[in-house]
């Protein structure tokens, strides 16, 4: 059945060889596309035909008068009757443009797989109903798919006026730099817009759940909150906290606030960190802060900063981080997970599941890798502030006082968001380890790398045969040997602004400083050793 098109109302036919050249952009099998203005259905036909084909779709929006005059139900009766012509699939939403945009936002906050590939804005020529279009149609976008504004160059009205489109394009233009690449529109000749979005699709808002099969939906990446992340180093761990950064930027999508709590670093640190932090949509920020003055770090150490982290961070909930961990998948996952109203989510420690020297009775688990509630923990820091004290001197310091005061009150996030002891204890049977349920899983699929123990082990950790290879970490004297990652994460270092330091003249000669210190202080101990012995033999 041939096509119904009023021959002096096609505004768009010009557009047929640059649309096609924009098709092999578009790599879904199925392309989804959103039309706001459709009139008689001619571009909309001319997609179906020839983008979306039978595996996809597209949605039509456009008012037809709200069929109250004789004119609007032609228009949708003509358009139907193309668009059914095709024998593919389509939808129109009789509405003015933001009540349906509204409805399909809705829809897609509760939609498995949301959104469109193929965006064409083609409603009211005033500037602030342009933008509102284009507004609403971003939040339904797709990343990269192409999103077509028309009548950028509309010659009916000067483009400074408030009834031009352009106006309103230039604002939106504005408001998401970062987010999208211009592929066509900044020459005089182009009379279209034509963007490719880089970010990540963001609806914004929540819907009711649904009650399914007794439990609630909860739609998290319609709303896409930011994730807040901390890390408290000194310059010693500035390159590690560099690819923790790195690997978190590269990793996880949206919009990410990152503190670095910091205990001595220099400038250059700073702003080598924030190169790590950089994304082009500007969706990743980067915040120093200053501890206060005669604070617990500054009496203990830095390993005590996060006993105080949660009067010092502007957040309700943080993720802290250790510096010397690699992030190998997307952490929304942790980010979003119920705490089940605990303060505290945390993993086993592998090395000790059920603490050390009996210092427990019940499950211990790791601090490099904390989901904290800051809005529960922040009323108890001058608790956690005087538990420091007592446990100043045990074994694993922050780590035992924070076991003892959250004894039997946190969540167990599971061992493959703080993956310890890969490639050496680990490996190692134990009665408290074979207790550990997910070891396997940690070990095949670590989301998170922990690079525990020390930094530059002492010789007795070298030579112990009980535990080969020695734990320690990729950039000490001893790097890390045969653990399953370090390479992974040398190579993350090639991406930071520290390119190239593993084999600088500084990274030499800071392990071999500590190699000799290390050394020395063997000797030393040895020497005392035998001084000791000779006395007993007097």
């Amino acid at each position: 059945m041939p096509f119904s098109f009023t021959p002096t109302q096609d505004w768009f036919s010009g557009n047929v060889p640059t649309w096609k050249s924009l098709f092999p952009l578009v790599k879904s099998s199925a392309p989804r596309v959103l039309e706001i203005g459709s009139w008689e259905g001619r571009s909309a036909v001319f997609l179906l035909q020839e983008l979306c084909g039978e595996a996809g779709e597209i949605v039509c929006i456009d008012h037809f008068d709200l069929l109250q005059t004789a004119a609007g139900k032609e228009r949708y009766d003509r358009m139907k009757g193309n668009l059914s012509n095709t024998n593919m699939k389509f939808r129109i939403i009789g509405k003015f443009s933001v009540p349906a945009l509204y409805t399909l936002l809705e829809e897609a906050a509760s939609e498995g797989s949301p959104g469109f590939d193929w965006v064409y804005v083609d409603g009211s020529h005033e500037a602030d109903d342009t933008l509102l279009d284009g507004e609403l149609a971003w939040r339904l976008a797709r990343k990269d798919a192409i999103f077509i504004f028309d009548d950028y160059r509309w010659p009916n009205e000067p483009e400074g006026s408030r009834h031009h489109p352009k106006r309103g394009i230039d604002a939106f233009l504005q408001l998401h730099v970062g987010e999208y690449r211009i592929v066509s529109g900044t020459q005089e000749g182009h009379y279209q817009m034509i963007l490719q979005k880089t970010s990540e699709m963001r609806i914004g808002f929540l819907i009711e759940p649904e009650e399914e099969n007794g439990a609630s939906k909860q739609p998290w990446r319609s709303l896409e909150y930011g994730i807040n992340v901390a890390l408290t180093i000194d310059s010693l761990y500035a390159v590690p906290a560099a690819v923790a950064i790195q690997t978190l930027v590269e990793t996880t999508p949206g919009r990410i606030t990152i503190y670095v709590v910091d205990h001595g670093l220099s400038i250059g640190d700073r702003e080598k960190l924030s190169t790590s932090a950089q994304r082009p949509s500007g969706e990743v920020t980067i915040k120093f802060i200053d501890p206060p003055t005669n604070s617990l770090a500054q009496t203990l150490g830095c390993v005590w900063s996060k006993m105080e982290m949660p009067s010092l961070l502007p957040a309700e909930r943080v993720l802290y981080l250790d510096a010397d961990i690699l992030i190998r998948r997307d952490i929304r996952e942790l980010w979003e997970t119920d705490l089940d109203g605990k303060p505290l989510g945390a993993a086993v420690d592998v090395g000790h599941p059920m603490g050390h020297d009996g210092s427990m009775d019940s499950p211990y688990f790791n601090a490099g890798v904390l989901l904290m509630d800051l809005a529960r923990i922040r009323g108890e820091t001058p608790k956690l502030v005087e538990m420091a004290g007592q446990f100043k001197d045990s074994m694993l310091k922050d780590q035992d006082a924070l076991n003892r005061y959250f004894q039997a009150n946190w969540k167990n996030l599971g061992l493959r968001w703080n993956a310890q002891g890969l490639g050496t204890y680990a490996n190692s049977p134990s009665p408290q380890r074979s207790q550990v349920p997910d070891l396997d899983i940690m070990k095949k699929e670590p989301a998170i790398v922990h690079f525990t123990g020390p930094l530059h082990p002492p010789i007795g950790h070298i030579l112990n045969p009980w535990v080969q290879p020695c734990t320690a970490k990729p950039w000490g004297y001893a790097g890390s040997p045969g653990h399953p990652y370090a390479e992974e994460w040398w190579d993350v270092v090639e991406r930071t602004a520290w390119k190239g330091w593993r084999k600088s003249l500084e990274f030499k000669e800071a392990c071999d400083s500590a190699l000799a210190k290390i050394t020395q202080n063997a000797i030393d101990e040895v020497a005392k050793k035998v001084e000791e012995s000779r006395r007993l033999l007097l």
